[in-house]
């Protein structure tokens, strides 16, 4: 009888190790092969998978030379003067928006000035003559007792219609308080410049 050699009966467990160790190392069998002087290696594709892109190539675009700088600079030319003229109009408008404010600003202060200068020719006109001469023909002290009591504005009217010696006289029996009211009002009034 010839001798045969006969291997152990290996159960279930070692058979499934031993195949999937053959699986594995053919497997790497690609891997280990010609990879390292650069080959594609070749990939599994499933069915119904769509085809991948082939890699791009990168390529080097070459330093623009002098006549396509020039030519690009003139082509932007217009486009920046364009821009320039965008942005002067824009300034231009900005300071002449600033010019209509300081123009109302200035006509507010016209019509003010008006307004100051109509109640100075109303406040002058109040004095009458006639209650002018009343004041004058009182005492002092009557006189300033009574311009203490009325409005401040036709008490120093009368006052400055008055001679200056009587009005001073006037001022000097008054109260304190009220003469300088009265004064005030008098050296606004004879002001020529804008109280503003």
């Amino acid at each position: 009888m010839p001798m045969t050699r006969s291997f152990p009966r290996h159960d279930g467990r070692h058979r499934k190790a031993a195949i999937l160790l053959a699986t594995a190392i053919l497997a790497a069998l690609p891997f280990a092969g010609d990879t390292a002087r650069g080959e594609e290696t070749v990939r599994q594709v499933l069915p119904g998978a769509p085809v991948a892109a082939p890699p791009r190539q990168l390529t080097r675009e070459k330093a623009p030379d002098q006549s396509e700088i020039e030519r690009f600079c003139s082509n932007i030319a217009d486009a920046a003067r364009d821009r320039r003229y965008v942005l002067q109009a824009e300034e231009l408008k900005q300071l002449q928006a600033g010019i209509d404010e300081r123009m109302k600003a200035l006509d507010a202060k016209k019509a003010e000035y008006e307004t100051w200068l109509k109640r100075r020719e109303v406040f002058l006109a109040r004095a009458e003559d006639g209650v002018v001469q009343i004041y004058a023909g009182m005492k002092p002290d009557a006189a300033a007792e009574r311009l203490a009591i009325v409005n401040a504005d036709l008490a120093a009217a009368i006052l400055m219609k008055l001679d200056t010696r009587k009005a001073s006289v006037i001022l000097n029996e008054m109260d304190q308080k009220a003469a300088a009211t009265l004064t005030g009002i008098m050296a606004s009034a004879a002001r020529r410049v804008d109280p503003s």
